[in-house]
């Protein structure tokens, strides 16, 4: 069994329009920060306590002098690899409450895989229904219900650099109801969003007036309840099809996304 990394770090070197904050205790000097947080937590008594001596924790408390390393991450559920559930698209799917990240059911974040390839479409255009058809002929495959759908744009190559943020396409409406069509419930997508980049939405829209140019993919989850995972990678390191994809998402409780470990399972044996 081979075990191919589908997932994108949360990274604060990395550029980022969310801005990322991660507070670290290092094991050098975290137990001298551990034991002013301890006799703090004591009020007056045990401030004094510690800057007498008296009862004082230091890092010499600990075995080499080294404490446990500690990290706060302060950071939008949107950041790395991550799924969107039906919440994030509106209150309501398919006339029901929308379901929320803790309510997606298991069982559509683990199956069968299957890789799209529509790298030949350019930064800001759709990806469309034909694009998915022509990619489906190409490899001689047809999408059963349950199936996870990976869409491949390359897009992941531009991780690390601005560029990843406004130089990708996005998948058109007709495409996201015709995937859905198929009983998908996750799609997946190399791209910074599963839509158009912002200020290509956004200009059609002020030129048009016509708000189906906005977010037209996400919006769709109104309609049909799905989910779909947000800054894959490697979509050029699995085959494209044949294959387990598990992108299980952190349980955090009432909110519309949250960080995956999106991986592809290859049988080997099976080829």
């Amino acid at each position: 069994m081979k075990i191919v990394d589908l997932s994108l770090p949360i990274d604060e070197s990395a550029p980022e329009p969310h801005p990322i904050a991660v507070k670290k205790w290092r094991h050098r000097g975290g137990g001298d920060r551990f034991g002013w947080r301890w006799a703090k937590s004591g009020g007056l008594k045990g401030r004094l306590k510690h800057l007498s001596g008296r009862e004082r924790i230091t890092h010499e408390s600990f075995p080499d002098g080294l404490f446990l390393s500690l990290e706060w991450v302060t950071a939008t559920g949107h950041v790395g690899t991550h799924i969107d559930a039906p919440y994030h698209f509106g209150p309501l799917s398919e006339r029901k409450e929308a379901r929320k990240v803790a309510d997606i059911p298991l069982e559509w974040c683990f199956g069968d895989g299957v890789v799209l390839d529509v790298s030949h479409r350019r930064p800001a255009e759709f990806i469309t229904k034909d694009d998915i058809d022509k990619a489906l002929s190409e490899i001689k495959y047809e999408i059963k219900p349950g199936d996870i759908v990976l869409l491949r744009t390359g897009t992941d190559k531009l991780w690390g650099t601005k560029q990843y943020f406004f130089m990708f396409p996005g998948l058109g409406r007709e495409a996201t109801g015709y995937i859905l069509d198929f009983g998908v419930k996750v799609i997946g997508i190399d791209t910074f969003s599963l839509d158009r980049p912002l200020k290509a939405m956004v200009t059609d829209y002020l030129r048009t007036r016509d708000n189906g140019y906005l977010w037209p993919a996400h919006f769709y989850g109104r309609e049909k309840e799905y989910c779909h995972v947000e800054r894959l990678t490697n979509l050029d390191k699995i085959p494209p099809y044949g294959f387990k994809v598990a992108c299980f998402p952190i349980k955090v409780k009432g909110v519309g996304a949250s960080w995956v470990r999106a991986v592809a399972f290859i049988d080997e044996k099976g080829g």
